[in-house]
């Protein structure tokens, strides 16, 4: 299998429970899982590269993005295809890097040409049957992280990763 260069991901399923939640003044609320941030910045270290591609529009996507510095972010898309097909021009990668995790029937198009399609435990059984990986975790506990771990181990980085990121701590007695 060629490495996998490029992750996208959906939003609404993959990085959250796909819940919808509005506060008092009608604002949609996300709610992102603080493992999913932390493989995502892992993945960037050991070099790859992350997308965003949503059918929903939404501040926090873009907040959390500059968050864990992911630079391409699309959303309020009804056909993920164009945005698929400039994520991976923009990047320079072929379909066979990339793979794609969503949830959703709009996934279904974008996961049948890329490398390595994920879905997310709670996804619709359509598109469960269209991945390569169903991660064991819903979206928005911690699937992201498990499939970043998946990624990693395939492309042959997540020891190395894993090593380097432990030898960074700090061991023994705590300082005072």
């Amino acid at each position: 299998m060629p490495k996998i260069e490029l992750l996208i991901l959906d939003v609404d399923g993959v990085l959250t429970s796909g819940t919808l939640a509005y506060d008092a003044e009608g604002q949609r609320q996300k709610i992102f899982h603080v493992h999913d941030g932390g493989a995502i910045r892992l993945w960037h270290q050991s070099g790859g590269r992350c997308a965003i591609i949503s059918g929903r529009t939404s501040p926090a996507v873009e907040f959390r993005a500059r968050e864990l510095g992911i630079e391409m972010v699309t959303q309020g898309v009804k056909d993920k295809l164009p945005a698929y097909f400039e994520a991976c021009r923009s990047q320079g990668v072929e379909d066979s890097a990339v793979s794609f995790m969503g949830d959703d029937l709009l996934d279904l198009e974008p996961m049948a040409l890329c490398g390595y399609p994920i879905a997310v435990a709670g996804a619709d059984p359509i598109v469960k049957r269209s991945a390569r990986y169903v991660t064991r975790r819903f979206g928005g506990d911690g699937a992201v992280r498990e499939a970043v771990e998946r990624l990693m181990r395939l492309n042959g980085t997540w020891s190395r990763a894993i090593g380097e990121w432990t030898t960074r701590r700090p061991r023994g007695k705590a300082q005072a």
